[in-house]
């Protein structure tokens, strides 16, 4: 029986056009995703945007735009990006679909009627711009710690949701490792959370205007996290689809950035756990990155659009540049002024050549074709274990490393002198049909990672005679 697969990246605020920050998440899923197909799995792969909430009516008002025009327009502009990516996604949800509105309203009611949720006056600090309440010792110097802004005090009469009583089974699934939470740093990061007391939190908002209706109290919308993180089970049909559901649910990974763990890792899985359901069974949360030293920020004028990394790197180009920076649960620093030199170092040079130098040694002195079936003399790591762990950088690390050895057995064999000595026409067949063998090899490896480049190798090596043809990288 196949495996199911079930990854998600958190669904994109609309409120801006994507960046390369929503790019990397949405790769990193995507090659967890090919990658498990490859292996046979049935995968189920879910991105998309999250289109209610203040700050994204407050965008389209600043941009002069009705709110439902504002975020049709950005939801394209995500679904365009990811198509230009190849991002393999199954469905792409958007918190304005009336599938996502129906199961919300389920899973409210189901709340209710499990009395974890209570109407209550609520006093408290809130930052319009992570939509997020916080107290005074969560300030940095009276400012929201992310958007050094002045929080503004609001009071509200809002439902809540008994957080409290549910913690006590949180913390424990996550100490015990039935919900995981990686990297292990993040997981410390977590638990320290129960540590600082954490309060019952309010699941309806009173003045927001544009959102989802509460179905027990017509005065209020629900709170944008509260029914954004519920994308995740309306997307497989929650309450509308019996049979979609049970068999995707529970997620298998849910793939974030780690300003939103908290959420994620403790908000969730206790709504979850209220309504009977069982919680994802791991939690990522990969690190930020700075831009050549720099927060990314549209004041400095850093910010990167993927498509124009697209125009320049092309689709794989700009993945590999992406996941090959630095390990993916960690902070680091993306040097947009290396991506030429990396480019023509690990793509032209390395892997780009040594395709087309098998290749127009095949067609020069085989007549285009592979000789014999001979395996390759290079150890290929397996690497689907560092997949698995999330580990892309050391994935992709000792793919090239296998390039590498590949490269230099061609130099050092020197088949071009072969080819003009008679007596070694045997030889020479053996190591072409060896090369031929290795770049066989890598292409369920490098599938995963850049899908363009894979399908071009094997389109080569099946054809009915193997050419030169066009490189696969052109030097910039």
């Amino acid at each position: 029986m196949r495996k199911k697969f079930y990854i998600t990246t958190p669904i994109y605020y609309v409120n801006d056009k994507p960046h390369i920050g929503h790019a990397y998440t949405t790769i990193a899923a995507d090659v967890l995703a090919r990658y498990y197909r490859q292996k046979g799995d049935e995968v189920f792969f879910l991105t998309g945007t999250d289109e209610h909430g203040d700050k994204v009516a407050k965008s389209a008002e600043e941009n002069n735009m009705g709110v439902e025009k504002f975020v049709d327009q950005n939801a394209t502009e995500f679904q365009k990006t990811f198509a230009n990516l190849k991002i393999s996604n199954d469905i792409f949800m958007r918190t304005t679909l009336r599938e996502h509105n129906e199961s919300v309203q389920i899973f409210m009611k189901k709340l209710h009627a499990a009395g974890a949720i209570y109407q209550s006056d609520y006093e408290g600090l809130y930052c319009r711009g992570c939509e997020d309440f916080y107290t005074e010792k969560d300030l940095a110097e009276g400012l929201c710690p992310v958007h050094k802004v002045k929080p503004e005090l609001v009071k509200e009469k809002n439902w809540f949701f008994k957080l409290e009583e549910y913690l006590p089974r949180v913390e424990q699934m996550i100490e015990s490792g039935e919900m995981i939470i990686e990297p292990a740093s993040r997981k410390n990061e977590v638990l320290g959370l129960f540590k600082q007391g954490l309060k019952d939190f309010s699941v309806t908002r009173e003045r927001v205007k544009w959102g989802l209706d509460f179905p027990i109290d017509s005065s209020q919308k629900i709170y944008v996290w509260v029914e954004a993180l519920q994308n995740y089970i309306s997307a497989i049909g929650y309450g509308r689809d019996d049979k979609q559901f049970n068999k995707w649910w529970p997620a298998n990974v849910h793939l974030m950035a780690k300003d939103i763990i908290k959420f994620h890792a403790i908000y969730w899985p206790a709504m979850l756990i209220a309504v009977g359901l069982k919680p994802p069974q791991k939690i990522f949360a990969h690190g930020f990155f700075s831009l050549n030293g720099q927060k990314m920020s549209k004041t400095l004028g850093n910010v990167i659009d993927p498509n124009a990394m697209v125009e320049q790197y092309g689709v794989d180009g700009t993945r590999y540049l992406l996941l090959s920076q630095f390990p993916f649960g960690q902070d680091g620093d993306i040097k947009e002024s290396l991506f030429k030199e990396k480019y023509n170092a690990d793509l032209a040079n390395n892997l780009g050549n040594l395709v087309s130098r098998v290749f127009n040694m095949i067609e020069q002195y085989c007549d285009g074709r592979i000789p014999k079936q001979l395996p390759s003399p290079i150890y290929l790591e397996m690497i689907g274990e560092k997949i698995e762990q999330l580990e892309f950088d050391e994935a992709l690390k000792n793919i090239w490393q296998a390039i590498a050895k590949a490269n230099q057995l061609i130099d050092s064999n020197e088949p071009w002198k072969m080819a003009k000595d008679a007596n070694k026409k045997e030889e020479l067949n053996e190591l072409l049909s060896q090369l031929a063998s290795f770049l066989s090899d890598l292409v369920p490896l490098l599938n995963p990672f850049m899908p363009d480049v894979a399908a071009s190798i094997v389109g080569g090596l099946n054809a009915d005679k193997i050419i030169k043809g066009e490189p696969l990288f052109k030097r910039l």
